[in-house]
């Protein structure tokens, strides 16, 4: 029965991101600091909200997902559960790093990066879901795989602790080369488009050149984050869900941390720390498992030292204290934000729920003329869609009631 929680977890996401791209998102522009940090702290507080049901799912056992998995109780879950997430939002940083990158190279408007990244989403659930439940069979088969993802965050750890500041090269990537080779390649911008037709053939666009790069290199930092995750749980559910929250929340946080990545020169070294210890900790559980309380503490503390440190390194850089003092602002501009997005987005549930109605009324006993205009007209407070539906519905009722009319006047003429 576990499968319907996975349905019901992807159906939500995949509203919210419907939400995302179709309303809030729906004509492409530039994310400025204060919509990015509205929506970083909307997602946030979706993944705390979220442990929240997990503690229920698994105190109360909804659909056996804790007797048929790993017999975890509400703490141990939704302690699991705030640890994977913690781990893999700093592992993100990279992430964002790379991203940030790319678009620099490939020369990307602001404007478009979100449709980008958007995309690079659906692809990250689908690539994700399938390496979480290949890793997972692996344990549950082949213990001794334990070792071997000890060892890789290790040799990743290593690697990032002696890297130099070489940068990487986005047009080395294979998938790159690949496309370049199979396909035609536009070089000219076209807007929010990833394939055009000139001369009768399909070409790509630099845009879906930039989606192959943003796609390959999560797979690369998946391969170190999911074992990363998977040393603090068990649970494939608790490994999945806590590996698509911090995704969701990547985007927002990219964009509002963009311009200061560079700067938190503390964050790698704590990266290495963490990297470090998640992979101890699967090496030496055979020998002793280190409690989850335990683990979510170190890792707090280590993500702690790395951001107070980098923030105080900070001080001394009177530009960037500049970017700080801007997002300062900008976060007390959010609330209103915040507020405006919170009554869009209420507007949106209540009318979509009376809308629905009314369409089931259409099929079953009951006024669905009223109802569905009344759904429409709550989403008309708020939506320019809804606005045209509905006075194109009053525009049309009105052709009709004249239509009636003047048709009852012509036969009362005819009659006399």
């Amino acid at each position: 029965m576990t499968v319907w929680l996975y349905a019901g977890f992807l159906l939500f996401v995949f509203v919210m991101l419907t939400l995302d791209l179709g309303v809030f998102n729906r004509k492409p522009h530039a994310i400025g600091t204060v919509e990015a940090l509205a929506w970083t702290s909307f997602w946030v507080s979706l993944s705390l909200v979220f442990s929240a049901i997990v503690y229920q799912m698994y105190t109360h056992d909804w659909l056996g997902v804790a007797s048929s998995g790993h017999g975890l109780s509400g703490r141990q879950a939704t302690l699991q559960y705030i640890t994977g997430y913690l781990i893999e939002e700093s592992l993100s940083v990279d992430n964002m790093v790379v991203i940030a990158l790319v678009f620099a190279h490939f020369g990307i408007q602001t404007r478009y990066q979100h449709r980008v990244l958007f995309w690079g989403i659906l692809g990250a659930l689908v690539m994700r879901g399938a390496m979480i439940a290949a890793g997972t069979a692996l344990i549950s088969r082949f213990e001794w795989i334990l070792y071997v993802f000890g060892a890789l965050l290790l040799f990743t750890a290593a690697k990032i602790a002696f890297a130099g500041d070489e940068k990487p090269d986005p047009e080395r990537n294979v998938l790159v080369r690949l496309a370049r080779r199979v396909f035609n390649v536009s070089t000219e911008a076209h807007g929010t488009r990833f394939f055009i037709k000139r001369g009768g053939k399909w070409h790509i666009t630099l845009l879906f050149i930039v989606l192959l790069v943003v796609e390959s290199s999560d797979v690369i930092f998946a391969v170190d984050s999911i074992p990363a995750v998977i040393a603090v749980t068990r649970d494939p559910f608790l490994v999945f869900t806590s590996n698509i929250f911090a995704i969701l929340g990547l985007r927002s946080l990219y964009f509002a941390l963009a311009g200061l990545l560079d700067q938190f020169r503390y964050l790698k070294p704590s990266l290495v720390v963490l990297l470090a210890f998640v992979g101890i900790k699967l090496i030496a559980e055979h020998w002793y498992a280190i409690p989850t309380p335990v683990s979510l503490l170190v890792v707090a503390v280590i993500l702690s030292v790395g951001i107070v440190a980098s923030l105080i390194d900070l001080r001394r850089h009177p530009a960037v204290l500049r970017q700080v003092a801007d997002m300062a602002q900008a976060a007390e501009e959010m609330a209103v934000m915040t507020l405006r997005q919170a009554k869009r987005i209420a507007v949106l549930f209540i009318g979509s729920s009376v809308l629905v109605v009314g369409l089931a009324l259409l099929f079953l006993p009951g006024p669905a003329f009223v109802v569905i205009p009344a759904g429409l007209a709550i989403l008309a407070t708020e939506f320019v869609w809804a606005r045209r539906i509905l006075n194109r519905i009053k525009k049309e009722a009105r052709h009709f009631v004249s239509v009636v009319v003047d048709g009852e006047s012509k036969d009362d003429t005819k009659k006399k």
